[in-house]
């Protein structure tokens, strides 16, 4: 049956070229995670507030090695966009924002962050999610953009507001964590916004 409308992106887009680094405010690179980045991705998600957020933790450096390898195939796959959060000057590891649950056809994607303990409260994943958005929507041509995060996760809540996330409304019940069901607020960004 043919459709009546176009793919909004179309397969490649992404893919043509490799994975870009991208500049952020404030002395912030978003760059493609590398192989020596395991032992910071392990040690993060040792934090309880991430266990607070995250339905996973991570057992090893090995299986932190694991997900890199599953971000890098997701890109070439054209499914998720993950990036590494660094100090420009220093290099160090302040977090991850990503772009998942892409669908090319409809154009829009899921904006996920989090942050090292170290940086936190410092607007690292706001500064960090401005810039992905600004490629996302004007440089690569997504048209709608979600965010979401727990009701109760007030520093989340925040960075949507301050990067221009436009609070649509609360899914109940949505989001399985280990301590129960949690409600869900959805925030978004239309091209254009």
């Amino acid at each position: 049956m043919p459709l009546l409308i176009g793919p909004v992106l179309t397969a490649g887009t992404l893919t043509r070229r490799p994975q870009p680094t991208l500049p952020a405010d404030g002395g912030l690179l978003l760059r493609p995670w590398r192989a020596e980045d395991a032992p910071a991705v392990y040690e993060v998600f040792q934090d309880p507030v991430m266990h607070q957020w995250h339905a996973r933790t991570a057992d090893s450096e090995a299986e932190a090695a694991g997900w890199i390898r599953d971000w890098h195939r997701a890109w070439e796959e054209e499914r998720e966009a993950q990036w590494a959060v660094v100090d420009a000057g220093s290099g160090a590891l302040l977090g991850r924002v990503a772009l998942r649950e892409m669908r090319l056809d409809d154009g829009t994607a899921e904006v996920a962050y989090w942050t090292v303990p170290e940086a936190r409260g410092r607007g690292v994943a706001a500064r960090a999610t401005t810039a992905l958005t600004h490629w996302a929507l004007d440089e690569v041509g997504f048209h709608r953009l979600e965010l979401l995060h727990a009701v109760r996760n007030a520093a989340s809540c925040r960075v949507a507001a301050r990067t221009g996330f436009a609070l649509e409304g609360t899914k109940r019940s949505s989001a399985l964590q280990p301590d129960g069901w949690h409600d869900m607020h959805l925030h978004a960004r239309v091209r254009g916004d």
